[in-house]
């Protein structure tokens, strides 16, 4: 082989590698410095390159767009002398990136740290103008963050069993009076056939048959720890259970018994009503100022809960022992002291 050919080849070896690379700092410079109201110029592009040790002309930089419009991303040109460059549509525009910012920093299910982490990835989507624009002012300081960073983890894991249909285990945290957290019935395991996660509340829920109740339960995700998936199959699914149907009887006050509740409202909670019970709750008006409603509910301390939220805007007229319980929760609630 003579010298030639051996500079030859040096030669065929080196270029692809270099075209990589000078393919990949294209990209990055695109896609983090570039949106439409910054776009680079052919002569950016250059010295760009050069700052990272590549020198290209600006009659290379044509050809490289062109392939990477060819491979399926959107880079944009604006004609003029010289062209100039940006990246075009993006999976997320800059007002849903807000949104999704103001999710993570509001809920209670993610920690601090992983809040954090998640948030510097969602900014990261945008370039590094738009970040400026991400520059949340939503205040969340008096969210309770949760600090256990397993949950993610535990959340993942209940997902795998669900696909595999298996079961889990795992123990149910409690807390003493000292908030020391303490386990439930001194570590004892619990049993369960996972068929749903359930989001209520900004908490996750487990939905599965337990073993110990021999029922399908809702159990918090967060006061969960040590959880495993057996080898263990699941308790086959009832055919007849809808999560829609169950979520309604345990988070929305529709468990047990139905009871038909006639409520007086003041007008300007309609909003309320129709949040809890929906657009097609039976309504009438009475007064200029209030409202007639008729629901089906369970005389629960949830839907009292509820009723005593609104400080007496919202009274429960019928049937009597509805109203004979309200009264009687009242009066539970004042204190020896205080009478």
């Amino acid at each position: 082989m003579n010298e030639d050919s051996i500079k030859t080849t040096k030669k065929d070896h080196v270029e692809p590698n270099t075209m990589k690379r000078r393919m990949v700092l294209l990209w990055k410079l695109l896609y983090d410095q570039t949106d439409e109201n910054h776009p680079v110029s052919t002569y950016d592009i250059v010295d760009y390159m050069a700052e990272h040790g590549i020198k290209v002309s600006r009659k290379t930089i044509k050809p490289d767009i062109d392939l990477m419009c060819e491979c399926g991303f959107d880079i944009v040109k604006v004609s003029s002398k010289p062209n100039k460059y940006f990246w075009g549509s993006r999976e997320f525009q800059v007002p849903e990136l807000k949104l999704l910012l103001d999710a993570v920093s509001s809920s209670r299910f993610i920690t601090r740290k992983k809040s954090a982490d998640l948030k510097r990835k969602i900014t990261g989507l945008a370039s590094v103008h738009q970040r400026k624009q991400l520059s949340r002012h939503i205040y969340t300081t008096s969210v309770i963050k949760p600090r256990n960073e397993n949950i993610y983890y535990i959340v993942d894991a209940i997902n795998d069993a669900i696909e595999t249909k298996q079961k889990i285990s795992f123990n149910i945290i409690e807390f003493d009076g000292n908030k020391n957290k303490i386990m439930r019935h001194n570590g004892e395991l619990y049993f369960m056939s996972p068929y749903a996660l359930y989001w209520n509340d900004d908490f996750y829920y487990a939905i599965g048959w337990s073993d110990k109740h021999e029922d399908i339960v809702a159990l918090r995700v967060d006061r969960m720890e040590n959880l495993q998936v057996l080898d263990e199959k699941a308790v086959k699914r009832p055919k007849d259970f809808k999560v829609s149907d169950y979520s309604h009887k345990v988070f929305e006050m529709f468990n047990g018994e139905e009871t038909r509740v006639k409520l007086q409202c003041k007008n300007e909670l309609m909003k309320y009503v129709i949040d809890r019970f929906g657009d097609k709750v039976e309504t009438e008006p009475t007064h200029e100022d209030k409202f007639i409603c008729y629901v089906n509910v369970r005389l629960s301390p949830t839907f009292y809960g509820w009723v005593f939220g609104f400080g007496g805007d919202i009274r429960i007229l019928a049937p009597s022992e509805a109203v004979e319980e309200i009264i009687d929760m009242s009066r539970k609630m004042i204190t020896a002291e205080s009478m």
